[in-house]
């Protein structure tokens, strides 16, 4: 197994698991993926993906259908995606992924949240090149070997594939995502749901007392209503 797998395998700690929060996280998925590339999914691959994900959460589909119409309003015109990077206490990187109609808001917000941990929010450029951004698919495994998947599709991106107990994961650079999803859906593979991650070239640990300390402060900044992912370079023990 890979680092896809191992980081997959280390991401214990509860994530989106209020519905609330859930919806509301893909809610902003959805703007931003029609402001991207408009409102009709069949020619916007992103928001093709969105909807898969939505119906996994298992969003309503009105919420779906008012979250692409609200795309259109004026009230989400400033709405964009910022990306936060800093260090938490004992020197561990943290990559934090917002959506906000108001980055004043945000970056207050943010720092704020650093500060008090006695972290560090720091400028552009200065974590995101210590991890790897990547996308994947959840496709059904059934009647699937692992191994010919990945041998199947290596040209068109993937690197890493494994099965949990939510099915067949196939992981690629952020790049491939686009011919990806296009190939899997010529071959009408059933795509569960897909996401964008990134994963720690390097990862830390940390004594048990340090590593509670920046594990609260990601608790803190998932709270946030405009943060969407937390990354961070912690070997969670």
């Amino acid at each position: 197994m890979g680092r896809a797998f191992e980081f997959r395998k280390a991401r214990k700690m509860k994530r989106w698991s209020a519905m609330a929060k859930t919806f509301t996280r893909i809610g902003k998925d959805i703007v931003m993926a029609v402001k991207e590339g408009g409102p009709d999914a069949d020619n916007n691959s992103r928001l093709r993906a969105v909807i898969q994900n939505a119906k996994a959460a298992n969003m309503p589909k009105e919420n779906i259908e008012r979250a692409i119409k609200k795309a259109s309003d004026k009230d989400t015109e400033n709405f964009k995606e910022i990306l936060f990077e800093g260090y938490a206490p004992n020197g561990i990187a943290i990559l934090v992924e917002t959506a906000t109609d108001n980055n004043n808001r945000t970056v207050a917000n943010i720092r704020s949240l650093f500060n008090k941990a006695n972290g560090n929010l720091g400028t552009s450029g200065s974590v995101e090149f210590m991890f790897d951004r990547t996308c994947n698919f959840r496709i059904d495994p059934t009647d699937l070997d692992a191994e010919e998947i990945e041998l199947e599709f290596i040209d068109f991106g993937v690197e890493e594939v494994f099965i949990d107990e939510d099915g067949m994961l196939l992981y690629a650079p952020f790049e491939s995502f686009g011919v990806l999803q296009k190939e899997l859906e010529h071959r009408s593979f059933k795509i569960l749901s897909s996401s964008f991650e990134r994963i720690p070239q390097v990862t830390k640990q940390l004594g048990k007392d340090a590593q509670q300390e920046v594990i609260k402060l990601i608790e803190k900044i998932e709270e946030d209503d405009d943060v969407q992912q937390v990354y961070h370079g912690l070997d969670i023990q």
